[in-house]
């Protein structure tokens, strides 16, 4: 946690508040295995709003953690995959 500084004591506190939280390790972890659609991260993660999954989904590009690729088509299409930053994750996710 951020001291009242707004700094953090170190790298491990900055890196857990980027995947802390109920759902942003449910979201990595269907990332991890595939490319997928909002509906689809929707259908795979039961229990979680279209709010909640949008603001998650922010954080995690906001984080440079997941790539939003949106494609100019009716309806609109939005893909959501894992960066290679957020690659370097990927060890707390396997077997």
């Amino acid at each position: 946690m951020p001291y009242q500084d707004g700094t953090f004591g170190c790298p491990v506190e900055v890196g857990l508040q980027m995947i802390s939280g109920k759902w942003k390790p449910k979201i990595l972890y269907e990332l991890f295995q595939q490319t997928r659609r909002f509906g689809e991260l929707q259908r795979r993660i039961p229990g979680i709003s279209r709010h909640v999954l949008t603001t998650q989904l922010r954080e995690l590009e906001a984080n440079k953690i997941i790539k939003r690729t949106p494609f100019m088509t009716v309806p609109p299409k939005v893909e959501y995959s894992i960066t290679d930053f957020g690659k370097s994750l990927e060890p707390f996710w396997s077997k």
